[in-house]
């Protein structure tokens, strides 16, 4: 098998690597990309092209992430993953074909993982989320393997104690993302805020390029006089339809000639939603497919 072959091969597993560890799409090619560009270079011997890849693209993705969290900090407002269809026929040519779908890309756990540094980040995701042994994580990140134990035990700490208490079905999402547009269409205030927890937190990343709350909007009334001013400015024509969104139900705004203009997601514990996601910063819904123009839907 050639270099090309190898590369290709786990593809898949080196740009989902790199996509949890940056929460950008842009940002997890440019590292297997330049993943690539050393694998082609390199001269010595390798016995596992895997092993080999995956080190590459970990510690790429560590200085890529220490660059990105200094940019962040000067951030305009909120900043959330970049969101990514990953289901039916629009999601073909998105970058969900690249990524292995489970729980842990969704909007909510990625968030979750910026309160690790990066170095918890890539050893977190290296352990639990691709099952390598410490051993292997030891070699990936180039810090001891009991270091790398306890590097692993805090970050679980830290991510657990941010978790949800009880996981929610992506049944019970649908149903509550379905009634929560059903309302804000409706512009019913009352059955928007019996579908929030009382401690709900909505996170809007608008970038600075269009309008958004710079900080979360905190608290059940708080949120749904957040939501009523924009149901109130919100762009003729404007019209939602539910996605799979990081392999979660959630939706995809679109203005008035398709193009997308947002992406929410919910964050569901106890049969309420807990948390809001809503990116609407243009730059983040790029890999995001417009509506097929009339006429042109199957």
């Amino acid at each position: 098998m050639g270099m090309t072959e190898d590369f290709d091969q786990h593809r898949p597993l080196l740009f989902s690597i790199a996509y949890r560890m940056l929460g950008s799409v842009a940002d997890a090619e440019d590292v297997l990309q330049e993943a690539y560009l050393r694998w082609q270079r390199t001269d010595e011997e390798v016995r596992s092209p895997r092993a080999f890849l995956s080190a590459v693209v970990t510690r790429l993705s560590i200085d890529q992430l220490r660059s990105a969290r200094i940019r962040r900090e000067e951030y305009v407002g909120t900043w959330l993953p970049e969101p990514i269809l990953t289901e039916g026929e629009s999601a073909a040519d998105a970058p969900a074909e690249a990524v292995i779908l489970e729980e842990t890309l969704s909007m909510a756990f990625l968030v979750l993982l910026e309160s690790l540094t990066p170095t918890e980040r890539a050893v977190f995701l290296l352990r639990e989320v691709f099952d390598y042994d410490y051993g292997e994580v030891s070699r990936l990140v180039g810090k001891s393997e009991e270091n790398c134990r306890q590097i692993s035990r805090r970050a679980r700490q830290s991510v657990a104690a941010r978790r949800p208490r009880f996981e929610s079905s992506p049944e019970q999402e649908e149903r509550l993302i379905g009634s929560f547009l059903e309302a804000c269409a409706s512009g019913d205030m009352q059955a928007l805020v019996s579908l929030l927890s009382e401690d709900v937190i909505v996170w809007s990343d608008g970038g600075g390029r269009v309008r958004a709350a710079l900080q979360p909007i905190r608290g059940a009334q708080k949120a749904t006089r957040f939501f009523a001013g924009i149901i109130e400015k919100a762009p003729p024509g404007l019209t939602f339809r539910l996605a799979s969104i990081n392999g979660r139900p959630g939706a995809v705004g679109y203005h008035a000639d398709g193009s997308p203009q947002s992406v929410v997601t919910l964050d569901v514990e106890e049969g309420s939603i807990r948390a809001i996601h809503i990116v609407v910063n243009p730059e983040k819904l790029e890999n995001i497919p417009a509506l097929p123009r009339t006429g042109e839907e199957r």
